[in-house]
Formats: structure tokens, C-alpha cells, sequence
């Protein structure tokens, strides 16, 4: 399969979909410059990191994204990066809007966030290939 990433002796494809949340639900993604800023933050992020994020989607309260990463980096901390980051910066260029939105605490997403790993093989096919192994 050509999708495998080789570095070193190590051959791995890893991705994930993740979701979070805005804070109470709020549909502060419904506010085009909001979503416009945030894909935005995301991508100066992945840039500066050794994750991809393949696609993201927003809805109004929450955004889906699909990201690529190697072995040695963890989903939390993807995740950390990707909040913590993004919640500094979107309060940087609407602070009278988001204070109007969450009074004094500078919050901008929920604390959890969902994952779910992505694989292309069948899990069939995968089963079959160990069983005739050795």
C-alpha cells in the first residue's frame, strides 16, 4: 500500500478523527470569521508540527478533522496543542465578542474530545493475513 509513510526502519500509517466541541455547546462556528480564523490557526499549527490534518469540516458548535500522525507523538497531545493554541488566538481577535459569550473565563472549547482511529484494510482481510502468518 502506497499510503504508508517510511521513516528510518519504521513504516506506519496512523489517522484519526477527531471532534471537539465548543464550550456549553455554543454555535460560535456559526460566526463566519470565527470559522474562517480558526481553519486557519489550525493550519499555522500543523504547520509547525510533525502532524497533518488531511481534512476538517466545521458545523455550528463543534469541528471534525482527520489527521495523519507519526508513532512518536500522542493524540493527547495533538489534541492539548490543537486547543490550547487555538483558544489563546481566537481570544487575541474577538475578545469583545467570546467575553460576551463566556463573561471572564477565556475558555473556547469543551474539556473532552472524541477520536476514533481511521484504518483502510478490512479488518477481515487483516485477521486472515496474522492467521496464515508463521
Amino acid at each position: 500500500m502506497n499510503n504508508y509513510t517510511s521513516v528510518n526502519r519504521r513504516k506506519y500509517y496512523l489517522k484519526v478523527h477527531l471532534v471537539f466541541v465548543c464550550k456549553y455547546r455554543k454555535q460560535l462556528l456559526a460566526n463566519e470569521d470565527i470559522d474562517l480564523k480558526l481553519k486557519c490557526i489550525f493550519k499555522d499549527i500543523e504547520s509547525n508540527c510533525d502532524f497533518i490534518i488531511d481534512i476538517m469540516e466545521t458545523d455550528k458548535d463543534h469541528i471534525h478533522l482527520l489527521v495523519s500522525y507519526p508513532p512518536k507523538i500522542s493524540i493527547s497531545s495533538i489534541v492539548r496543542k490543537l486547543k490550547q493554541e487555538s483558544t489563546i488566538t481566537l481570544w487575541k481577535y474577538f475578545p469583545t465578542y467570546l467575553s460576551k459569550c463566556f463573561w471572564n473565563e477565556h475558555t473556547f472549547w469543551s474539556d473532552g474530545y472524541f477520536v476514533c482511529s481511521i484504518g483502510e484494510a478490512n479488518p477481515d482481510t487483516i485477521r486472515k493475513y496474522i492467521e496464515n502468518q508463521g
